[in-house]
């Protein structure tokens, strides 16, 4: 394996009212999340002042849930596959031609989740405030209000703080299989809730029409239509296929499939009870074979029961999305820097060969833990690449390799593949010298 000395002194980041657009506080997630709130505050300012939603005589009971109805959409489609390959899609669109400026944020693309935090957020803060509002019609009885419709209204809030709850990072990275479960079967429980509660507010609020008549006018029922078929689109693509497995080691199995062929920066979600627990990794295409493989190692009770198990089947559903990777065709040159399994979401763009690449891969025993077939298929790709066996060289310096590839290759761009602190730590430090970095955000 290939070790390697810094070949120059990291320089100084940049002074802090340079860089503050690169502070994780400041990140485009966060920015994405922002714009919906202000979109938000400035509806309820409109509510308040010539809107006059709120008055003496009566709330504007329609306008409250069509807001509620506008943010959850957004919360819900931008989650959607075809949704996310699209935006992957057009954010791709710009040649290399094009200022740095403008495709180094571009390359942000994969911040969309703030979309969904943002939306999920204000459609929870407005639910509230139409709940006090259904509460207050309820009491003066100004009519419009059932005590059925406040019941599953307060029924339906317990449900989406729980799930807003069990999503904060902290909690989230705590009891992951708790969240996944939480936004599985309560998003579940919270779409039925709210067909119930379309139902009896539409009912409630047109007392002279039919209820049938009434809903096919509403614009949120004909929206809640499209959400519900957008939450159940991956699941009528769920299906149990064949798989061949190789362990070249007890710490990772590579995974072979054939029912697709995905696309390079692609990745698919993978289960062994559907109803429980998937798990996404990256797939690798190799160019001209119909067929696709996983890295799985070891780092967790399900990546290894997995590889103890060998399992001849496994679920699949969705279609194969878009990831961070899939970004590098913004640039002319980047640096891929990858841990461990890493190497998985990586080795695709290395056959793919779309752009020029340099690799550094750090990883413990590489041909013991992953087998000299893929070690020598990597180095076919990338000749140049620096394989840094951390059980004979020790643990590296990413971000000093990170920036003397970035030197040496003259690269745009540098992409990290890696556990979350350290795809952190490169990201922050590259983006605090000048140079673009992306790595995976842990959203969802």
């Amino acid at each position: 394996m290939k070790g390697g000395n810094p070949d120059t002194a990291l320089p100084v980041k940049r002074v802090l009212w340079r860089r503050l657009g690169t502070l994780p506080i400041f990140s485009h997630y966060n920015r994405l999340v922002a714009l919906v709130l202000a979109l938000n505050i400035a509806a309820l300012a409109h509510g308040l002042t010539a809107g006059q939603w709120w008055t003496s005589t009566g709330i504007v009971l329609e306008a409250l849930s069509g807001l509620v109805v506008a943010n959850l959409s957004l919360a819900i489609l931008i989650r959607q596959q075809y949704i996310i390959n699209l935006l992957f899609w057009l954010a791709t669109r710009a040649p290399t031609s094009w200022p740095l400026a403008i495709r180094r944020s571009l390359a942000k693309v994969y911040h969309f989740g703030g979309l969904h935090s943002g939306g999920a957020l204000a459609a929870i803060g407005w639910f509230a405030v139409l709940i006090g509002s259904l509460a207050w019609h309820w009491t003066e009885s100004l009519g419009g209000v059932s005590l059925a419709l406040l019941g599953v209204s307060t029924g339906l809030l317990g449900i989406l703080l729980l799930v807003a709850v069990m999503a904060h990072p902290r909690i989230r990275g705590r009891f992951h299989n708790g969240f996944e479960r939480m936004h599985r079967f309560g998003g579940w429980t919270a779409l039925a809730l709210f067909w119930v509660w379309s139902v009896l507010f539409t009912r409630d609020q047109n007392p002279q029409a039919s209820v049938s008549e009434a809903l096919s006018t509403s614009v949120a029922f004909w929206m809640l239509i499209v959400l519900t078929f957008s939450i159940a689109l991956p699941w009528f693509r769920l299906r149990k296929v064949p798989v061949q497995l190789i362990r070249p080691s007890s710490h990772a199995v590579i995974a072979r499939f054939d029912h697709v062929t995905p696309f390079a920066g692609s990745s698919n979600a993978i289960s062994l009870n559907p109803l429980m627990e998937w798990h996404s990794f990256a797939n690798i295409p190799a160019p001209g074979e119909a067929s696709f493989r996983l890295i799985i190692s070891r780092a967790g009770d399900w990546t290894g029961e997995f590889i103890e198990q060998m399992p001849t089947h496994v679920w699949v559903k969705g279609i194969t999305t878009a990831g961070v990777a899939h970004i590098e065709t913004l640039f002319k040159s980047v640096v891929y820097i990858a841990t461990g399994s890493g190497i998985g979401p990586v080795l695709p763009h290395l056959l793919a060969g779309q752009v020029p690449i340099r690799l550094v891969w750090s990883t413990r025993s590489p041909r013991k833990t992953y087998g000299d077939e893929l070690v020598e298929e990597i180095l076919r790709a990338n000749p140049d690449a620096l394989i840094w066996d951390t059980d004979v060289l020790g643990k590296p310096d990413l971000v000093q390799l990170a920036y003397d590839a970035v030197r040496s290759f003259g690269a745009e761009a540098v992409i990290c593949i890696s556990n979350q602190t350290l795809t952190q730590r490169v990201v922050e430090e590259m983006e605090g010298r000048g140079i673009p970095a992306y790595g995976a955000i842990w959203d969802s």
